[in-house]
């Protein structure tokens, strides 16, 4: 029998005019759909009024703020009416458990778990070797080892030297002496200079046989303790592993058709092998492993982030968001088989009916205009791109063409290389960043200043390619500098000039709070959808590869 669903919402506002989806929402890219604009608006009306006794940052930022992607999910029940789901991902206020909120799929934190027992023990175990590694006697003879290397290292040094040295005099000596002494004597005195030799490598092995005996006794000392260490750490492993495993069997998904499927089975065909910290705790599968429990049927989900952003991470408070690539990704494949989903945006090809302009062309270089949403090079569902349709107008080209690119949804100049040559002496122009360019952006929100410069690294977020973050640590130096040319109805139309040209650089540092904190109107990946991406590459200045001459191309801003 199937439980009663307490979790099912019931709508407030009325919905009575809005047409059901045909299909479900495509989670990894998608505009809400009304009913799940009007879940989400009354979900975050509700989150206000909640006490979580979580700071979210909303209002004010500080050291705890914390934001969190929140999801609905439009379900349908048996008899035909709608409702709504709420989740959270991972905590919210150190619980899982709040009660306008579906349940985790596991709920490690539940009273007396082996999850919690077993953490208990680790815990104890952590604690156990912190204590060892700080003892006063295991220190002091960790000091007293170290000490000890040094200085029979500098102890073997001087006998080396003295050995090289030794050396070096006996052959300055068998040199002299050879004129001087008769054949039996240079004999004689060669077997002398060869005991010298001996005796001296003699006393290096002493002094080493005898420094090892030292490292010895005090190994020997340190015996007993580094064995216990590792006795812990290796339980402590062993545990961990046992304890990871048996979670990740833990984690059921169902899906429509009742099939039942673990972590570790989802994830084994991916890149990854083996779940991500963290896999099967976002918002979206805790919603629609409710609803397959409840035999309640999937119409629409959203999510939406609540909150102070990451460091890391560009999210913006109430903006809807796709599921993330590297941990839903495999789950929802497993969790949404048999349901109807809307096509993929991404596999469509929305430049198709676009035209490249030839801004200028000659026997070495063609300057493009080239229009949004068409790719630069062919990918791997879609071949039309700019790389394609050169290639078939200009038959006679030769070499690799495409020197640089936009991104598919960038529109604006390209300079492409007609052969080998071209080719070559372009592409050193961009590797020692002599080729200036400028783009026009148009920007969410006022900014204030009126120039900058922007230096945030920024890396791929290996969890939600093709996503890229701002990361101090492993990312690559990214640099922009930026103006203002006006601002109109709350938006700001500005200049970028990228010193370096890093992945979707303009759209980070545009978007990230720690740059403009103002993302590109129509930019799906980092702030909100609109009729296009409002940005556009709209000079650049190079060097002619024939002429040597530095030439400078224009466009006009199609916004």
């Amino acid at each position: 029998m199937t439980a009663k669903a307490d979790k099912l919402i019931e709508f407030q506002s009325d919905i009575s005019t809005i047409d059901l989806p045909k299909k479900f929402t495509f989670p990894f890219y998608y505009q809400p759909h009304g009913l799940a604009e009007i879940a989400a608006k009354e979900l975050q009306t509700y989150i206000i009024q909640y006490d979580f006794g979580h700071d979210f940052g909303v209002e004010k930022k500080t050291d705890e703020s914390i934001g969190k992607m929140f999801g609905i999910l439009v379900v349908q029940d048996r008899v035909g009416k709608l409702g709504y789901l709420a989740a959270f991902s991972g905590k919210v206020g150190d619980r899982n458990d709040h009660e306008y909120f579906v349940p985790p799929v596991f709920d490690m934190l539940t009273k007396d778990s082996y999850f919690l027992k077993e953490e208990r023990i680790i815990t104890k175990l952590n604690s156990e070797l912190h204590e060892l590694l700080e003892l006063p006697k295991y220190k002091d003879l960790l000091i007293e080892k170290n000490n000890t290397l040094e200085d029979q290292k500098i102890q073997e040094d001087t006998v080396r030297r003295k050995l090289i040295e030794g050396k070096q005099l006996r052959k300055a000596r068998r040199k002299s002496k050879k004129e001087e002494l008769s054949d039996d004597e240079f004999l004689e005195f060669n077997k002398e200079l060869a005991q010298e030799s001996i005796e001296s490598k003699l006393e290096l092995k002493q002094l080493m046989r005898h420094q090892r005996y030292i490292r010895d006794e005090i190994d020997e000392k340190l015996l007993p303790f580094e064995n216990k260490i590792k006795a812990i750490k290796k339980e402590r492993i062993e545990r961990s592993v046992s304890l990871q495993d048996r979670l990740f069997d833990s984690y059921q998904f169902l899906n429509i058709l009742g099939e039942t499927k673990s972590l570790i089975p989802i994830f084994q065909h991916t890149a990854l092998k083996k779940p991500p910290s963290g896999a099967g705790e976002c918002a979206a599968p805790k919603l629609l492993q409710y609803a397959f429990q409840h035999n309640l049927k999937p119409i629409a989900m959203a999510e939406f982030w609540w909150g102070t952003p990451p460091n890391t991470a560009i999210r913006t408070h109430g903006n809807f968001y796709p599921a993330c690539q590297g941990k839903c990704e495999p789950i929802l494949g497993h969790m949404l088989k048999g349901i109807q989903l809307d096509e993929n945006p991404l596999l469509i090809n929305h430049g198709q009916n676009k035209t490249i302009q030839i801004v200028y062309e000659d026997e070495f270089i063609l300057v493009i205009n080239k229009p949004h949403d068409l790719l630069s090079v062919p990918g791997k569902e879609i071949e039309d791109s700019v790389y394609t349709r050169i290639k078939k107008k200009y038959t006679s080209i030769t070499g690799p063409l495409i020197v640089h690119r936009l991104d598919m949804a960038t529109s604006g100049l390209m300079v492409i290389a007609r052969n080998e040559i071209a080719y070559k002496l372009l592409q050193r122009q961009f590797l020692n960043r002599t080729i200036s360019k400028t783009y026009t952006a148009l920007l969410e929100g006022e900014i204030k200043k009126q120039k900058g410069r922007i230096e945030l690294p920024l890396r791929l977020d290996i969890m939600d390619r093709p996503r890229q973050c701002v990361c101090f640590e492993h990312g690559k130096k990214a640099r922009t500098d930026w103006r203002v040319d006006y601002i109109k109805e709350g938006r700001t139309r500005i200049t970028f000039k990228p010193i370096t040209g890093r992945t979707h650089q303009l759209r980070v540092h545009a978007a990230h709070e720690k740059g403009l904190d103002a993302p590109i109107v129509g930019d799906d990946l980092y702030g909100k959808l609109d009729s296009r991406l409002h940005l556009h590459a709209t000079s650049i200045t190079f060097t002619h590869p024939k002429s040597k001459e530095l030439v400078t191309f224009d466009t006009h801003v199609p916004f």
